[in-house]
């Protein structure tokens, strides 16, 4: 049996509801999932200041699912908030977030992705994880559609309309082999675009869930991140004598138990 938490790293559960009825459909047989958002903070992370305020929360969710036996979590935001921070903190347990899953995937996929993303905010630090992940030379083009967050499941039609057209430009003036839904609200709409337009459609909320799967396999025959070099996580005795838990009130999280 493999236990995957996604952690929506903001301070409402408007999605998650949605998101878990689609990751138990997609789930394998001997899969559970449990959608989870914080208890505090924005209810979107399209500013930095926003990022910046749920990462504490997101980092000791993650560390209580590893306490607690979850095989993989996945971190649901495109920008793949504190992914390698959330790598530090677990020792073993694999770590998810979308923007590298889907990327990833992609190229295995095609030879170039475009990705359709909301707003033109976020395409800097979007292009900026591209990159990272070393998928530059993959990247047709972002796409954005005029709409934030919490604007993509407010009108359906609307939102169909228009991640259709970007999409459909991706795929024709762009040149895109792949297209990518770049934001894990954008859930419900990939298959009818893949449909028409002939291409594969990356949602961003069942591609890393699927690629959490994998993942949690892997981690059976000891292949995780590495603790060498830059996932080494922070000492627990260094953590307890600082009193980092107690000011973050997080106590449950670090203990001898979890020190890696």
């Amino acid at each position: 049996m493999t236990e995957i938490l996604w952690i929506d790293p903001v301070g409402h559960a408007d999605f998650s509801g949605d998101i878990g009825d689609i990751l138990a459909e997609a789930a394998r047989p001997d899969t559970t999932v449990d959608v989870t958002a914080l208890d505090r903070g924005p209810h979107h992370v399209e500013y930095h200041y926003y990022e910046s305020l749920v990462t504490p929360d997101v980092l000791h969710r993650v560390k209580r699912a590893e306490n607690e036996g979850y095989d993989a979590t996945v971190i649901g935001c495109f920008y793949d908030l504190a992914l390698e921070e959330a790598r530090e903190v677990s020792d073993s347990m694999p770590v998810v977030a979308p923007a590298e899953a889907t990327t990833h995937l992609a190229t295995t996929l095609g030879d170039s992705f475009s990705v359709v993303v909301g707003r033109q905010k976020w395409v800097p630090q979007m292009r900026d994880r591209v990159r990272a992940y070393g998928f530059g030379d993959h990247l047709a083009s972002f796409r954005p559609v005029d709409l934030g967050v919490l604007d993509f499941q407010d009108d359906p039609d609307r939102t169909e309309r228009r991640l259709r057209e970007a999409a459909t430009a991706a795929v024709e003036e762009d040149n895109a082999e792949v297209v990518i839904l770049g934001c894990t609200a954008e859930y419900g709409f990939y298959e009818e675009l893949q449909d028409d337009l002939g291409v594969p459609v990356l949602d961003a909320v069942t591609a890393p869930f699927k690629f959490a799967e994998l993942l949690a396999d892997l981690a059976d025959l000891g292949w995780s991140h590495s603790k060498v070099g830059g996932y080494e996580s922070p000492p627990v005795d260094e953590i307890a004598r600082w009193g980092i838990a107690d000011d973050y009130e997080n106590a449950d999280v670090w203990t001898e138990e979890s020190e890696p």
